[in-house]
C-alpha cells in the first residue's frame, strides 16, 4: 500500500479558500485529475483535482473549512488505481481492523459494490437490518455524521415512497446556518416509507426512511438498481469529460448550450416540483438569481449542473439583448382574466406596428434608467414673431409652427452639451459620440405612434425645417414613409401641445440617451421684479437616460433650451 497526501495546490493568489462541497468519500476510487473538493474565494468557485489516480483513504476537511496553499486535505493510496479484486479485499481487511461494521462486511462477496456499501453503511451509521439473508432484506436508513451539526432542517426530499434509488443518490437537502447539504442513499434498492417531511429538524442517527435492499445487487447482479447506479457512475464520467473538452457533445449528458436550454421537447416541472441539484449548484443559482425549476437538467437522473445554469443565465442575458422576454427576471407576467365573464368582448389582433412600438418601448423601459427634468419656457416673443411670419408662410407654401423652433433650439443644445449626442455601448463599456445632428420628430397617425428623422437640423433654417417636418408628417399618415427615413435619430421630439397636458414622461427611445416632450403653453404670470406680467409658457418635460446624463446637466439642457426659445436672436449667435 503506497499513500500519499492529497495537498491543496496553488490557489492562484489566493491565500485562503473555503470548502463549499466535497464532491468524494473515503474508499471511493478516482483518476488523475478527477475533482474531489470545490472551494470557494472571494472572486470564485473552483474544483480541486485528485494529483494522483487511487483510492481515497482518508479526508480530513469538511464543508466549511477553510484552506490554503499546501494543506492536506485527505490521502489516496495510488497503489489501488485500476485494482481488481485482490486489491478490494486487502482495503476490506484493513478498514475491518477499524470498524466491526467493516469487519461484517468482510464476510460478504467480495466486489465493488460490497465496497461501496460498506463506505455508505460506516457513513450511515449502516442502518438496522431487519430481514433475514436472501431475495431482499429491510434497513432503515440513518442520519450520517453532518459534519458536526445538530438539529439541522430539511429543506428538500428528494424521493417518493415506491421510489427506486440508486446507492448514494440523494434522499434529502438539508440546510445548517453554513452549507446545503444532500443525504445520500446507502443502499440501492425501493423506498418503502420516508419517516421526515420538509421542516423536521434531523441529528446524526435519526431514522430517515425504511427501504428494502435487493440481495442481489451486494453481488453486482444486474437488477434495476444496479443498472440505475452504472447508469450514474457512466453519467459522471462524461461529466468529467465535458468539463475538460468543453465540448458538450456527449450524448449521455445532454447538451448544455443555450439552444437545449431552449428547446421545445424539454418539459418544465410542475409547480412545487423538486429539483436535483449539489449544494454548489444551488449556492450558484442563488448568486446569479437563477430559478432551479426553469434549468434544463443535464446531468445523471436528471440532475442539474454548473454548467446547465451557467448555460440558462447566458440564454436569459441573451434574450434580454435581443429584447426578448426573460424567464426568472423578477418581473412576473400578468395573467389575464376571462373578461366575458364581465360582459362583451371583442379581440382584434395587434398591428404589426403598435407590436413593434410595444416591444420598443418595453424594452428601453426595462434597460433605461429614466428621470424626468421638468421646466417651462417663456415663448412670448417667439409667438409674437412666428405669427407674425403667417403671410410670408402662406407665399411659400408652409405652415411655420412652432416646432421648427424647438428644433432649431434643441440641435443648439445637443451642440453645447454634446454629453445628451451619445450612445451607450455596454457590451463594449464604450460611449459613442455622434458629429452629427439628426432629431426625431414623433407623429400621432392612425396606425400607430411613427418618429420620422430631420437630418443635419443645425445646419438648416426655420422655413427649411418646416418644410421638411410636414412633409414628413404627411408621408407618416400616409404610411409613405422609408424605412431610412425612421433611422439615425441621435435625439428625439414628441408634443402633445394641440391636445393638452402640463407635463409627462417621455420615453426614451433608445439606443438614444435623452428625449423632449412638450405640453400646451398657457399663459400664467410671471414675477418681473416688479409686477407680475402675463406671459405665455411653454412646458417641457426632458426624460433622460441616467447611466449617460447626469441631473446637473439635464437641468442646464432645459435651462438653455428657455433661453434660446425665449430670445430667438441667440440662436443666430
Amino acid at each position: 500500500m503506497s499513500e500519499q497526501d492529497i495537498k491543496v495546490p496553488d490557489l492562484g493568489g489566493a491565500d485562503e479558500v473555503e470548502v463549499i462541497e466535497v464532491l468524494v468519500s473515503k474508499g471511493d476510487t478516482v483518476e488523475e485529475e478527477d475533482p474531489i473538493l470545490t472551494v470557494e474565494s472571494d472572486k470564485a468557485s473552483v474544483e480541486l483535482p485528485a494529483p494522483f489516480a487511487g483510492k481515497i483513504t482518508k479526508l480530513s476537511v469538511k464543508v466549511g473549512d477553510k484552506l490554503s496553499e499546501g494543506d492536506v486535505v485527505g490521502t489516496i493510496d495510488t497503489d489501488a488505481a485500476g485494482g481488481g479484486d485482490d486489491e478490494d479485499e486487502g482495503d476490506s481487511g484493513e478498514d475491518a481492523d477499524q470498524s466491526k461494521d467493516e469487519a461484517a462486511e468482510k464476510a460478504q462477496p467480495d466486489s465493488d459494490e460490497d465496497d461501496h456499501k460498506g463506505r455508505a453503511k460506516d457513513s450511515g451509521k449502516g442502518g438496522q437490518k431487519q430481514g433475514k439473508k436472501g431475495g431482499s432484506r429491510k434497513e432503515t436508513v440513518k442520519v450520517p455524521a453532518l459534519d458536526g451539526f445538530e438539529n439541522v432542517p430539511v429543506i428538500e426530499i428528494n424521493v417518493s415512497e415506491g421510489d427506486t434509488v440508486g446507492e448514494e443518490e440523494p434522499l434529502v437537502t438539508v440546510e445548517s446556518d453554513k452549507a446545503t447539504m444532500e443525504i445520500p442513499s446507502p443502499y440501492a434498492g425501493k423506498i418503502d416509507k420516508i419517516l421526515v417531511k420538509e421542516g423536521d429538524k434531523l441529528s446524526e442517527g435519526d431514522d430517515l426512511l425504511e427501504m428494502t435492499v435487493e440481495e442481489g445487487s451486494d453481488s453486482g447482479d444486474e437488477d434495476e438498481a444496479g443498472t440505475d447506479r452504472a447508469e450514474e457512475k457512466a453519467g459522471d464520467k462524461d461529466e468529467k469529460s465535458d468539463k475538460e473538452d468543453k465540448g458538450g457533445k456527449d450524448k449521455e449528458r445532454g447538451d448544455t448550450s443555450e439552444d437545449s436550454q431552449g428547446d421545445s421537447t424539454y418539459q418544465m416541472p410542475s409547480p412545487g416540483a423538486k429539483v436535483h441539484a449539489g449544494p454548489a449548484v444551488r449556492k450558484l443559482a442563488r448568486e446569479l438569481g437563477a430559478d432551479l425549476t426553469k434549468v434544463k437538467p443535464s446531468g445523471p437522473k436528471d440532475r442539474i449542473l454548473k454548467d446547465d445554469v451557467e448555460a440558462y443565465i447566458r440564454q436569459n442575458l441573451k434574450k434580454a439583448q435581443d429584447g426578448g422576454s426573460v424567464e426568472g427576471a423578477g418581473i412576473p407576467g400578468i395573467k389575464l382574466p376571462d373578461f366575458s365573464q364581465f360582459g362583451e368582448v371583442e379581440r382584434e389582433s395587434m398591428s404589426r406596428m403598435m407590436t413593434a412600438t410595444a416591444t420598443n418601448m418595453q424594452k428601453s423601459w426595462l434597460n433605461v434608467p429614466h428621470v424626468t427634468q421638468f421646466d417651462d419656457a417663456d415663448i412670448t416673443e417667439m409667438e409674437a414673431f412666428r405669427k407674425g411670419q403667417k403671410q410670408a408662410g402662406e407665399k411659400k407654401g408652409v405652415k411655420l409652427t412652432p416646432l421648427p423652433f424647438i428644433l432649431k433650439a434643441c440641435a443648439a443644445a445637443l451642440l453645447e452639451l454634446p454629453q445628451f449626442n451619445v450612445s451607450l455601448d455596454m457590451e463594449r463599456k464604450e460611449v459613442v459620440r455622434k458629429k452629427y445632428v439628426h432629431i426625431g420628430i414623433a407623429v400621432d397617425t392612425p396606425h400607430g405612434l411613427m418618429v420620422p428623422v430631420i437630418r443635419d437640423v443645425d445646419q438648416k433654417g426655420l422655413w427649411q425645417l418646416a418644410e421638411e417636418a410636414q412633409e414628413l408628417a404627411d408621408k407618416a399618415r400616409d404610411k409613405k414613409l422609408k424605412p431610412a427615413e425612421m433611422q439615425g435619430a441621435c435625439f428625439s421630439i414628441t408634443s402633445l401641445g394641440g391636445i393638452g397636458g402640463t407635463a409627462f414622461t417621455p420615453i426614451v427611445n433608445t439606443p438614444e440617451v435623452a428625449i423632449l416632450g412638450v405640453s400646451r403653453a398657457a399663459m400664467k404670470p410671471v414675477w418681473d421684479g416688479e409686477a407680475f406680467q402675463p406671459r405665455l409658457m411653454l412646458p417641457l418635460s426632458l426624460s433622460y437616460d441616467h447611466r449617460a446624463v447626469n441631473g446637473a446637466d439635464a437641468a442646464r439642457f432645459t435651462n438653455l433650451l428657455g433661453q434660446l426659445l425665449g430670445d430667438i436672436r441667440r440662436l443666430l449667435l
